[in-house]
């Protein structure tokens, strides 16, 4: 039976837009963006992941087979057609301004749970998450951390409630980068399911460098492999592959090119739904070799969701993979979340920020903008927080 995914959100493109600005104005945003994008080396302007890191290194993840999500193990009965109630119009019982049991001046065993220290986290009293989500983004612009010619997308699903709880710009394609990869194991492991090509050892070892390391050389490894069964290009073959099996997952998702020396990719695009909707598959199993791409996913790596998130505890399990460019910092994954009650709630995450031109430091731009992504996940996790009594 084929998966089908959650209905789209409606409407799907709230959307991030970078306001008018006048002269002076934009002078000020350039002088402060300056300033802070000043504090790191001037990296090569392409450099990919893998290297040029200046981000939290991994941290242990929790005991937790993700072999077997504990969780209803069906995809929601609603199908395609039927567009879910917009969660946003319905705040929850609890609003942002009544704290959960445990406040943020009790932190859980986490070190960095301490209380942040960002001024826009109190001011935003609202039960609904994407106004949440907006007003920072807003934030950012005002007070110039976030430049005029870059743009985001945000996608929060609660597998529980079988709600999107955020959707900006989720509809819409975005640079990829390296979050294209796990795309391209999935393409690969239908090649193994039909007995085209064969899971060896040491191709499981290159599947590892793909997916936690985010080796550029193992990737292009794959994609050739896909070229060898098919008259089509690798890059052709994994985009054929993937809307054939899964038409409806991979919408907007365009895979035309290896990744270029020194990570210079920039053409191959997807969006946070295309993402989700991935996500979604994967935690249902309802994709060939699912417990093996929750394995690959599982695995430490620089996450911009879990690790240095204040807001998101140790013992969260998260299945995620990121992308980096000198135009893209992002990150998409699943975050199993740990009830009081013992119960687990898992959600999507995926953040998205991308620049129309190619930023000049990278150190200090994807570090930044991935401490933008880390905010918002705390932000997210915050609310789940109250609404399910979590962790």
């Amino acid at each position: 039976m084929p998966f089908v995914p959650s209905p789209d959100p409606k409407p799907i493109t709230t959307t991030d837009v970078a306001p008018d600005l006048t002269r002076r104005g934009f002078l000020t945003r350039l002088a402060a963006l300056a300033a802070t994008a000043g504090l790191g080396v001037a990296a090569p302007s392409d450099a990919a992941d893998g290297g040029w890191w200046d981000e939290p290194p991994p941290v242990a993840r929790p005991q937790w087979s993700p072999r077997a999500p504990q969780y209803r193990r069906r995809p929601p009965t609603r199908s395609w057609s039927q567009p879910p109630t917009r969660y946003w119009s319905q705040p929850p019982t609890r609003s942002w301004s009544q704290p959960p049991t445990r406040s943020w001046s009790q932190p859980p065993t986490r070190y960095w749970d301490q209380p942040p220290t960002q001024p826009w986290v109190q001011p935003w009293t609202t039960g609904d998450l994407n106004t949440k989500v907006e007003r920072y983004v807003a934030h950012l612009r005002r007070t110039g951390r976030m430049a005029v010619n870059e743009r985001t997308a945000w996608l929060v699903y609660d597998f529980t409630s079988g709600r999107f709880l955020v959707t900006i710009n989720a509809g819409l394609p975005y640079q990829s980068a390296s979050m294209i990869k796990p795309f391209i194991a999935l393409a690969f492991f239908h090649k193994v399911q039909q007995g085209q090509l064969d899971y060896t050892p040491f191709r499981q070892q290159q599947m590892e460098a793909m997916i936690q390391h985010s080796d550029n050389r193992a990737t292009n490894h794959f994609i050739e492999l896909l070229n060898q069964t098919s008259h089509r290009s690798g890059p052709a073959e994994a985009e054929h592959t993937l809307k054939r099996r899964h038409p409806g997952v991979f919408r907007q998702t365009r895979i035309v090119e290896y990744i270029p020396g020194g990570g210079r990719t920039y053409r191959n695009r997807a969006s946070a739904l295309d993402y989700h909707r991935f996500l979604q598959a994967l935690w249902y199993d309802q994709l060939p070799y699912s417990a093996e791409l929750r394995r690959l996913m599982y695995l430490p790596n620089r996450d911009r969701v879990y690790t240095g998130a204040t807001g998101v505890p140790r013992g969260t399990a998260v299945i995620d993979k990121t992308g980096t460019t000198a135009r893209l910092c992002g990150d998409m994954g699943i975050l199993v979340a740990r009830g009081r009650d013992g119960r687990n709630y898992p959600y999507t995450f995926i953040g998205i920020i991308e620049k129309a031109r190619p930023t000049r430091s990278y150190m200090a731009w994807q570090a930044a903008r991935g401490n933008v992504i880390r905010d918002v996940s705390s932000l997210v996790y915050g609310h789940l927080r109250q609404m399910y009594d979590l962790v």
